[in-house]
This record gives structure tokens, sequence and C-alpha cells, in this order.
């Protein structure tokens, strides 16, 4: 005769699903919506996984909770295995050899998914077509919403910093570079200072953006002045103005595609390399799906890549012979990317 085990133990993946929710919405009656169960029930749920684990797991204020020290540790250990569970189809088709169903869903700025995704999801799409992938333009402190909230598996981005619950894995770096319209002066020069550029005016994104900052701070380092002659947002913008002559800019070579009519003139002696790579919550299970996506990106399984982005890995901690170190650089996590 088999003997079964204790109830707290065959309800013990509810209890974790009760917590983990209740975590994550910071409210249980909101927690009992989400799962569609009573408030009670969540609350006896809880109480009965604080008795088996002998902690208290959250503090309770009326209807205000918080999450203590030892809630925060089960909730790191909990939520990957919770996951997993919900997860157990798709591992196993992908263990099996079998990923061609299910869905990706990605984060990223505009610059990000305008210039630097589609030859991936091209390629990735090719490999799994049967797999649905969405991309959520998101940027900053959106973005990282949806990502903490597990609406997005990852997001794709300028390194973020500061952020305590999430990782940041380096992928490319890119060039900061001057462009100028075809016919201007600077063309004839054979290298280009700050000096050079300081007389005509800039087209920048907007002031309370990283890149300004950024471009403000090496200009004052340098003891160069400079003029801003026009606020835009976008790259595909300030390219535009600066192919009609309005003035010229310091871009990412991301968003530049070898088709526009401008001339480029490096500035690496000036500024650093800008980092782009994959951020995902800390101790969040990936899917199968979403880690071949970052496989793939990791290792450029993909013949359609540009040649910028095949030169750019791996040197994601270059910097400027004379420009400031990319760890003083502004940051902020609202940015144009």
């Amino acid at each position: 005769m088999s003997i079964s085990p204790p109830s707290y133990k065959q309800n013990r993946l509810k209890q974790l699903r009760a917590f983990c929710k209740t975590v994550e919405t910071k409210n249980i009656s909101r927690a009992a919506e989400k799962l569609f169960l009573t408030q009670p029930t969540i609350s006896l749920q809880i109480k009965a996984l604080e008795r088996e684990l002998e902690v208290i797991v959250f503090e309770r204020h009326g209807p205000q909770i918080r999450i203590t020290p030892d809630g925060e540790l089960l909730y790191e250990i909990a939520k990957p295995l919770l996951e997993g569970i919900d997860n157990l189809a798709q591992t196993f088709a992908s263990k099996s050899g079998r990923l061609d169903s299910g869905e990706l869903t990605i984060v990223a700025g505009e610059s990000t998914i305008l210039y630097l995704l589609p030859e991936f999801v091209s390629c990735f799409k090719e490999r799994h077509p049967g797999i649905h992938i969405k991309l959520l333009n998101e940027t900053g402190r959106d973005g990282l919403a949806k990502l903490r909230s597990d609406s997005a598996d990852f997001a794709v981005g300028p390194m973020v910093e500061g952020q305590a619950d999430l990782d940041y894995k380096p992928l490319f770096s890119f060039e900061q570079v001057l462009i100028v319209p075809l016919d201007h002066p600077l063309t004839r020069k054979n290298k280009v200072t700050l000096e050079d550029v300081s007389p005509y005016g800039l087209i920048l994104p907007p002031r309370q953006l990283n890149h300004w900052r950024t471009v403000d701070l090496v200009f004052e380092q340098h003891g160069v002045p400079y003029s801003v002659v026009l606020e835009a947002g976008g790259w595909e913008v300030i390219k535009r103005y600066v192919e009609q002559g309005m003035g010229i800019s310091v871009v990412n070579e991301i968003c530049l595609t070898g088709k526009e009519k401008l001339v480029v003139i490096p500035l690496d002696s000036y500024f650093p390399r800008r980092t782009y790579g994959a951020v995902t919550r800390r101790g969040k299970f990936l899917t199968p799906q979403a880690q071949a996506f970052l496989d793939g990106m990791s290792t450029f399984q993909c013949s359609k890549l540009p040649y910028k982005l095949a030169v750019a890995h791996g040197r994601e901690d270059e910097t400027a012979p004379n420009g400031p170190d990319p760890r003083h650089l502004p940051t902020n996590i609202d940015d144009l990317e």
C-alpha cells in the first residue's frame, strides 16, 4: 500500500505560485485576481508555506504587506522553479530537438529594433518558423518594467547600470562618429579634431538623453566650445537634416546603413565605443526560444550580418585614447536607443 505525502507538500506548487504572485503584485487581493482565487485562499497558502519553512515571508501592517529578507530569498529560489514548470513542454521539445513552436518576446528601443535586430530576427525565423516573435518598442523605465513583470523574455539595448535585479551581457560595441553633408569643408581634412568641429552647429538628440550629455562632457573635458543648432528626436531625423545641410552631428554608428548621402568621419580619439547587449531579470528562467535567440546573437549565427557588427564584437571594453572612461559617462535608463 502506497503512502501519500503530507497534503501541504501536495499543495506546495500552489503555495509557491500564490507567494510569487503576491510578491509581484505587492498585494494579496491583486494576486488573488491574477490567479482566479479568493483572497482568503491566497492568505492560507502563504501561511502554510511560512509554517513549513518556519519563516515569515511578509511583514503585515493592515492591508499593506512588505517582503522580508527571507521572503526575498524564497522568491529568488521559487521563481525559476515555477518558470521551469510553466515552460516544461517547451523545454522538453527543445531538449528532444524540436524547437518549432512557442513564443518569444523581446523588448528594445527604436534604434535597436531598426538597426540591430532585423538580421537576427530574420535568421531566427528561417531556422524556427513556428516560433512567434513579438518585438515591444519600449525604452527606459517602461522597457525595464516589462522585463521585471516577465512581459518580455529579455531586452536588447545599451548598457544598463545600477539595476541590482538585472543582468547585462555585452554583445556588440559601436563607435561614435561625426556625420557631415557630402560637400562639407571637413571632408577635405585628413584628420578632424574637436577644434575643427567647433565652428559648425551640431544637431543632437534631446538634451535630457545620454547622447547629448556625452557630447557635452567630451567637449568640456577638452576645453572646446560647441553650439547646437537643432534638437531632433531619432537618428533617422538627425541624418536627414544633416543631409539637407542644416548642421552636422555626432551619432552612434549603429544607425548608419551605408546608403546615406553623408560623409562619416571617425572620432575615436575622443569618444568611447557604445556597448549593446542582452538584459535579463536576474534569476529568470530563460525559455528555450529565448536561449536559442541569445545564443545566435552571441555567436553571430547569421550570414546576413553587416560587417560593422562582426568587427564590433568583443571590443566592449575599449575606450577612446584621449576620451572619457565609459564608466564615468552620464547614465540614464531613459535613453534614445
